[in-house]
């Protein structure tokens, strides 16, 4: 058997990808016989009703009138310093480029001065939006490609995103700026169409959505969409999370004259229970590098009609796991939706397509295992 690590995961705690997929991996890494150590200002919800042994550190920071803000990045730093100087710490893993990278340099720094421990080797995952619009606002620009630089080893969750992260940061005179490619998971024992009744004959149709509703999701756009392609139908339409745009949702509905069709049903952690009753699930992001809410629902067996943008033709194939529009194409988004709902067998077998591709490509015990690969291989360097 090999001999376990100790790691420290570092990565917001929220519900969206690379929160989810932070706690997933340190839950997979525990079970696996690992010493795993997570870092945040918060319980991650994924965490929160998790019995197992992953150590939770929760740094909030001391509130100071100096301080506009509660300082979590610099608590979470002393954080790693003080269980690296405890306990020792082969491998620092930061979800998210800015704050998680940055604090994860400093914790490293911090522990070549000890002479009694070795420093732990460092990663870091790059999730999507820490790139596409955080990492290239000029403010913060200079900083993320420092921190790609930084780390031992740099990975992105999907070959877009990859080639994103190598256009914009890894130029010829920056040193060591590879990205690998690491994609996200899902726990197929969790989610899986088991999980939901059979869908009854007659039922009305039922599409699903998840996400954050921020602006580069389009919930509104997709709302549209839903109105044009189920007009004269008793079709439903189940909106799960919450965010910046859903009260314009919310309007949008009463003005369309859908709001008896659609479900606000805000956050919620039982996905798996959700998502498997639905007949499809749509994502109509304007940009999305990966699309984790999309891979959950391909693995409780429903297909996906998705904008083709970013990563996701990565994870949705078309005609075979799902179905792909142009981002900008509205009516031909609802064109399509409205083709499908029409047709219950091809849902059916495209669905049973989706959670095969998911078994072959994207389980939880595939890709943990790269990322375990990843972690003995840096230190095989050390």
């Amino acid at each position: 058997m090999s001999q376990s690590l100790s790691i420290g995961i570092i990565c917001h705690p929220t519900y969206g990808g690379s929160g989810v997929v932070a706690s997933e991996l340190a839950i997979s890494l525990a079970e696996r016989g690992h010493q795993v150590h997570l870092f945040s200002h918060r319980v991650p919800p994924r965490l929160a009703q998790c019995p197992g042994p992953v150590k939770v550190h929760v740094s909030q920071g001391l509130p100071y009138p100096l301080f506009e803000s509660t300082p979590h990045d610099l608590a979470i730093i002393s954080s790693l310093i003080n269980v690296h100087r405890d306990v020792g710490l082969d491998v620092l893993h930061a979800h998210y480029a800015l704050p998680h990278a940055l604090s994860a340099v400093a914790a490293r720094t911090a522990a070549q001065t000890m002479p009694e421990r070795p420093a732990p080797r460092m990663v870091t995952t790059l999730h999507g939006t820490d790139i596409t619009i955080v990492g290239r606002d000029p403010s913060y620009a200079p900083l993320t490609q420092f921190l790609i630089s930084a780390s031992d080893a740099a990975t992105a969750v999907s070959k877009s995103l990859a080639m994103d992260t190598e256009n914009q940061f890894c130029t010829k005179s920056v040193d060591g700026c590879t990205i690998e490619v690491i994609p996200n998971f899902v726990d197929l024992q969790r989610f899986h169409p088991g999980v939901a009744a059979p869908k009854q004959p007659g039922a009305p149709f039922q599409a699903v959505h998840v996400s954050n509703f921020r602006s580069v999701k389009r919930v509104p756009w997709l709302i549209r969409a839903f109105a044009m392609a189920t007009e004269g139908s008793d079709a439903c339409l189940t909106l799960v999370g919450d965010g910046p745009d859903q009260g314009a949702c919310v309007r949008l509905t009463e003005q369309l004259g859908i709001q008896e069709r659609v479900c606000f049903l805000g956050m919620r952690d039982a996905l798996p229970d959700l998502l498997a009753p639905a007949n499809i699930f749509l994502l109509t992001s304007r940009e999305e590098s990966f699309g984790l809410s999309a891979l959950e629902a391909m693995a409780c067996g429903v297909p996906v009609l998705a904008t083709a943008v970013g990563g996701v033709p990565e994870v949705v194939q078309h005609g075979i796991s799902g179905w792909l529009c142009e981002a900008d194409d509205l009516e031909g988004y609802a064109g399509l939706l409205r083709e499908k709902m029409n047709a219950p067998g091809e849902l059916e077998a495209v669905g049973k397509s989706a959670r095969a591709h998911v078994e072959e490509h994207f389980s939880l015990e595939r890709v943990v295992g790269q990322y375990e690969a990843l972690y003995r291989r840096l230190l095989e360097k050390a």
